[in-house]
């Protein structure tokens, strides 16, 4: 979004509306999945669903004013909707522009990875099975008009999981290359989840452990999935 913002606008913002049309139209139930992004980089603490939104990008803004939307048509027309937001997700199939498959990708042929600024930012990571487990549970037994934050607890810096994969593909440190820094950068997000576990009695399964190394192996066994769309993706960094 940094480079290119109006697609996230077009999506994010007129594909929420188009999404709420149809749902006030045919009566149906949305859960609307957001992102962390909405709170802005946190110094401490964790954000819960009542803070208010501090987006520093064009995607995180795109995201809020998705938010807003969904909000808006709940109090106006009464839609049935929650919205969910999720720290960073994991696992088979993700795109391979993104961290950890790019990391992977790039180590199995031993070419440099490159690493924004220090590595020192930190993300909570999710594995996506976990994910994919809460959003079923909100949309069972959450309740309507609601938020709930979604999170693993696994707050790491770039920097450690970009060595912890290299160390499972039992690759040299030697790969990191550090790079400038990119706009709009935010250094840490966090999410404060005890609302969805409270009501809803969800939990993550996975360790980052267990999820990483599950990840790593579906990445080096299936590259028949991700060989041409890495050609396309690969020369960008996100």
């Amino acid at each position: 979004s940094i480079d290119e913002p109006k697609p996230f606008f077009d999506s994010n913002i007129m594909g929420t509306y188009s999404i709420l049309e149809a749902i006030r139209k045919f009566d149906k139930k949305l859960i609307h999945i957001s992102t962390d992004e909405v709170f802005g980089s946190l110094k401490s603490g964790s954000a819960t669903e009542k803070d208010v939104f501090n987006p520093s990008s064009p995607y995180a803004a795109s995201k809020a004013s998705a938010e807003l939307l969904v909000n808006s048509y709940f109090v106006t027309y009464g839609i049935d909707s929650i919205i969910t937001r999720c720290t960073n997700n994991y696992g088979p199939r993700q795109f391979p522009e993104k961290l950890i498959p790019k990391v992977i990708l790039l180590a199995s042929d031993n070419n440099k990875i490159p690493i924004y600024g220090t590595g020192k930012n930190v993300r909570d990571w999710i594995y996506v099975l976990d994910h994919c487990d809460a959003i079923l549970k909100v949309c069972q037994h959450g309740k309507k008009g609601n938020s709930y934050n979604i999170a693993g607890h696994n707050e790491i810096d770039n920097i450690t999981i970009v060595r912890s994969i290299l160390e499972i593909m039992g690759k040299s440190a030697n790969l990191i290359k550090y790079v400038k820094d990119r706009p709009g950068h935010d250094f840490r997000y966090s999410l404060k989840t005890t609302k969805i576990k409270k009501e809803i009695g969800w939990k993550p399964k996975y360790t980052f452990e267990d999820g990483l190394r599950i990840t790593v192996n579906w990445y080096l066994n299936n590259s028949s999935w991700w060989q041409s769309i890495a050609k396309k993706s690969m020369g960008r960094t996100k």
